[in-house]
């Protein structure tokens, strides 16, 4: 009787306690559907990270554990995306994308709109665009689309003149007069800042303005074409994995919870207001 009682016993404790370590599925204390999922975001500078808090902080409540992957050019993030080593990433505008599948093949999209920036021109040697002379170099990012919008800009700045045909693309070689003689350096875009010193202006991405500490209002130009989509900043996603529904739910979830009052306040308040939110009222991953 004694070792009856004593089985019974340990077999009730043993069920217990597997009972308290384990829940069955769809219970919402700890089913496998409710563990956090982790979703790795591929940026290039660290301003991203500093734009992107918010929707960190609030997809928590989605068990959602959104993690920032750095990379410091704008080559690498397309092809570790298309490559499966990260999930998403969020750093350029639809004509680079566009630019980046055309010549790799990617097959990946658009899944949001995030912001437009400026393209500004800064200088250490002069005020305005007018004090540029013959003769003067002024740097410009040495990638397709960046350096096609920069080009836009210089024309705008009235420098040059661009064939009308060029498209939002434009090369030097479209270039079809020189109002002012100067001579443009293609440099990669992530070092044209450090060496502001060394030419007379430059035309800096927004993202690397910031991490230098260029200030909008030290610009000796600002950029003026912010209405054009093709410039629009974006989520990008592999094609691949739009057609898993749990997959297309989260990524959701992760452009709502930027697109959000709460960025917003970060563009305004902590960053003057030089991003600009755009598209988000376009519902990129809609059936």
């Amino acid at each position: 009787m004694k070792r009856t009682n004593i089985l019974t016993l340990t077999l009730a404790l043993i069920l217990a306690l597997t009972a308290c370590g384990s829940k069955p599925a769809g219970d919402s204390g700890g089913s496998a559907a409710s563990e956090p999922v982790t979703i790795q975001l591929g940026v290039v500078g660290g301003i991203y990270e500093d734009l992107w808090t918010p929707a960190q902080e609030a997809l928590k409540a989605e068990n959602i554990n959104l993690e920032f992957v750095q990379f410091s050019d704008y080559v690498t993030p397309n092809n570790a995306l298309a490559n499966g080593e990260i999930d998403l990433n969020a750093f350029q505008h639809r004509i680079y994308l566009q630019s980046e599948v055309e010549s790799y093949g990617y097959e990946i999209e658009t899944i949001g709109n995030t912001f437009i920036i400026p393209l500004n021109i800064y200088s250490d040697k002069v005020s305005s665009v007018e004090e540029l002379k013959d003769g003067d170099v002024v740097a410009i990012p040495d990638d397709l689309t960046n350096g096609g919008r920069a080009l836009k800009v210089l024309e705008a700045a009235g420098l040059i003149a661009l064939d009308a045909g060029a498209g939002f693309s434009p090369t030097v070689d479209d270039i079809t007069a020189y109002h002012t003689a100067i001579e443009i350096e293609e440099l990669k875009a992530n070092v044209i800042p450090s060496v502001l010193p060394d030419v007379a202006a430059a035309v800096v991405n927004g993202n690397y303005a910031l991490d230098f500490g260029l200030k909008t209002e030290e610009a000796i130009y600002k950029d003026s074409v912010l209405d054009v989509e093709e410039y629009w900043c974006l989520v990008a996603a592999r094609s691949a994995d739009l057609s898993d529904p749990a997959k297309v739910e989260t990524y959701q979830k992760v452009v709502r919870a930027f697109q959000s009052e709460a960025t917003e306040k970060v563009f305004n308040e902590d960053y003057g207001g030089y991003f600009i939110a755009v598209g988000w009222d376009q519902d990129l991953l809609a059936q």
